[in-house]
Order: structure tokens, then sequence, then C-alpha cells
């Protein structure tokens, strides 16, 4: 493989959450193998704790980091939002043009076509992590984003999916790509799979993520308060994340009196978070590959979490053990058996962590995410892409497991 420097500029709409996790890794592992990187993003978007994380990537960007406004839905600012992205990618001068999520894959392949029909040569590469393709097709919302989808698709040179069920998504909903595409799995670094323990003071059970209804933590509250009417006990929560519901989840709490059993908390690391409690409970409504749950099973918690998006992929042969997304009944019955059988979910544990590390690895996802770029640039050899998987896949009946349950909300 050849081992010439490549100009990279990734450019995400909303620095927070698992996306941005995805790309600060990636982006410090390309810059780390002699790649020249730029992160573009929104400048309106953030708490402070995730201020802090954009800022510690600072440094590993040769090609500096920058904020622009950027709003979340398509309105009349996206154009001069666009034309001054232009103008800084275009000095830039980069080789690849990476976009993340539905508006920052949006800008990167606008911007990048620009360019291209300009005399440069950038490759337009795209990653969904979910975003529109979340959307019911059936709803008008859903029909606008994924024609969108299907419009970009001609400007595009790659597609990276985060999961065989994201590119699944992507075909039922806008259509078989026609760019190269590559599907790489979300990594964590070795440090992340040292097993971790709790003392005997944590509390029962620990919902951490992003606070909005396509999470699920209003499904969590709910399942304790209904443990609550069973037991006459709640159990002990905490509930670490931000995110734009979290103010209707602290009234939820308070109007079903559950306000001594659940704790909240602001954004924490996600190491930090798993010592507070013995289970994490993921139970989210649509996902592509979270990261939350690459960590826990790397860390050995205690997890429940839902059959959703990737979520199958990182369990592989234990799939059977997910429960069904928006099934308040199995997610209070799943919470249950955790606080009755805790040395089934430590055992249950152990068994997911030790099939993880060689799949889920940063070191692998640069790779072949890099060697992609390298390829589209007529760097290096061919390797298969996933346009194979996506013709063997195609057939498959799908409807139920690409389509979100909570699009509409």
């Amino acid at each position: 493989m050849t081992t010439t420097p490549l100009r990279i500029v990734h450019c995400v709409r909303s620095p927070i959450g698992g996306i941005f996790r995805h790309i600060r890794d990636l982006a410090t592992a390309q810059s780390e193998a002699g790649h020249n990187v730029g992160v573009i993003c929104d400048s309106s978007t953030g708490s402070e704790y995730d201020n802090r994380l954009v800022e510690e990537l600072r440094p590993h960007l040769s090609l500096g980091l920058a904020r622009f406004p950027m709003q979340r839905q398509l309105t009349f600012q996206d154009l001069s939002a666009t034309l001054a992205l232009y103008r800084h990618v275009r000095d830039l001068k980069p080789d690849v043009l990476h976009g993340h999520g539905a508006k920052g894959g949006a800008y990167a392949r606008l911007i990048g076509t620009t360019l291209r029909l300009r005399g440069n040569k950038v490759s337009r590469v795209y990653c969904p992590h979910g975003g529109s393709l979340h959307y019911d097709p059936n709803r008008f919302e859903g029909r606008v984003y994924h024609l969108l989808e299907g419009i970009l698709g001609r400007l595009t040179d790659g597609i990276v999916f985060v999961s065989d069920y994201e590119a699944a998504a992507y075909e039922s909903k806008v259509g078989r790509p026609k760019a190269q595409t590559r599907m790489v799995y979300n990594g964590l670094t070795p440090e992340e799979f040292n097993p971790l323990e709790v003392g005997t003071d944590a509390a029962d059970f620990l919902y951490i993520g992003m606070l909005r209804d396509l999470k699920g933590p209003d499904l969590f509250i709910e399942a304790l308060y209904n443990i609550r009417l069973k037991t006459g006990t709640a159990p002990s929560a905490h509930i670490v994340g931000e995110g734009p519901d979290e103010a209707r989840y602290h009234k939820m709490v308070a109007s079903l009196g559950l306000e001594k059993a659940i704790s909240f908390h602001g954004a924490l690391p996600a190491r930090e978070a798993f010592k507070l409690a013995k289970t994490v409970v993921v139970p989210s409504r649509a996902e592509a590959m979270p990261y939350i749950i690459l960590e826990t099973v790397a860390a050995q918690r205690p997890l429940i979490a839902t059959r959703v998006g990737g979520v199958p992929e990182i369990f592989g042969r234990y799939a059977d053990r997910l429960i069904e997304p928006g099934h308040i009944g199995k997610l209070t019955v799943a919470m249950e058996t955790a606080l009755t059988a805790p040395e089934r979910m430590s055992s249950d544990a152990r068994e997911l962590r030790s099939c993880l590390a060689e799949t889920f690895s940063v070191e692998l996802m640069s790779d072949r995410i890099t060697t992609l770029y390298q390829e589209l640039r007529g760097l290096a050899p061919g390797e298969p892409s996933t346009a194979g998987a996506n013709k063997a896949t195609s057939s498959r009946p799908r409807t139920q497991s690409v389509y979100a349950r909570s699009s509409n909300r």
C-alpha cells in the first residue's frame, strides 16, 4: 500500500455523541499515520463537555478545526452556510472531503462537486451514521430526505457504512449505491477493553446517552416505575447525558414520584459513568452502530439493549438476548431479570466481551477507511466493496428491520 500522505477534511454538523467520537478517533489515527487532516463542524451545537472534546482534537489537525453555524433542518440559511464552507474548504485544497451524517454529507458532496467542476480532483466520501436513514419512507419527511439522498448519491465517490444494517437501510430506502462502498465497523482503543468493576454501593441501573426519545430514556424511566408498581420499591438508577428532551424527562421523573430513585448527571466519559451502576440499559428505538454498546461490552459491564440497527452485529451469536425496541413490557421484564439474576448478567457480559476486540478496533477502522480513500484516488490495490454483499442481501425482506419506529418523534 502506498504511504502517500493525503489531505483529508471531515465535515459534520453536530460535534456530539457517537458520530463525533467516530470522527475524533478516525482523524487522530489518520494524523498519526502521516496524513494532513482537518475538521469542520457546527459552531452552535454542544455543551461545555462536548466543546472540550472538540478542542482536544485540535492539536491533531494540521488542516485546522473550523466551526460554522449549521442548522439541523433544511433552511434557506444553508445557502449562505454552504458558500462560507466552500470558501474555507477551497483554500485547504483537500484530496478527500468526507461528510458525516445527513447535513455534513450534503455539505461535503455539494462542495466537493463544485471543486471538481473547477478542476480540483477531490474525492467525495459519505458516511450516513444513521441520519436520514432513520426516517420512515412512508412519511412525507422521510420521502423528502430519501429523495435528496438519492440525488446526492450521484455526487458521491465512496460511501462508508458502519454496519450491514445501515447498508441494507440505504439500499431499501434510497436505492443501490452507484458509488464504491465499504462496510467498516466503529472501533475502540485497546485500553477500552480492560474489564471494569463497580463497587457494592453502585446503583442498580444506568442509562447513558443522548437525552432524546429516539434513544429511549423515557422507556427507561417508565420501566423503573413499572417495577416500583410491582414490588413497592423503585430500583436505584442514574441517567447520564444531555439532549433536547432533558427537561421533559426531569418532569416525567417528578410526576411519577421517582426523584429519590433516579439521579440525573450531565455528560460523563463512558467508563466513568459505568462505575455508577451494576447494569447498563440502552433502550434505543433506532441506531446505526452505537458506540455506547461497544464501550459497555468492551468494559465487560452487564447490558440490556434493543434489537435495532447494527446492535445484533455486535452481539453476534448472542443476539437472541436483545429485546424488542419500544416494548415497555419486555424492557421491564429484562430489568427485573437483571435484579434477580446478577450472576447470569455478569456471565453474559464476559461471553460478549470475548469476541469483540478483533473486529471493533480503531486501528482496523482507520486502515479500512483510509484504504478506501486511496483506492478512490488510484493509490492502493482494490479491495472488494460491499456492493457484492449488497447484491447478496438485496432479496432479504428487511422492512421491519430498517424502518425506525420513532422517526416521527
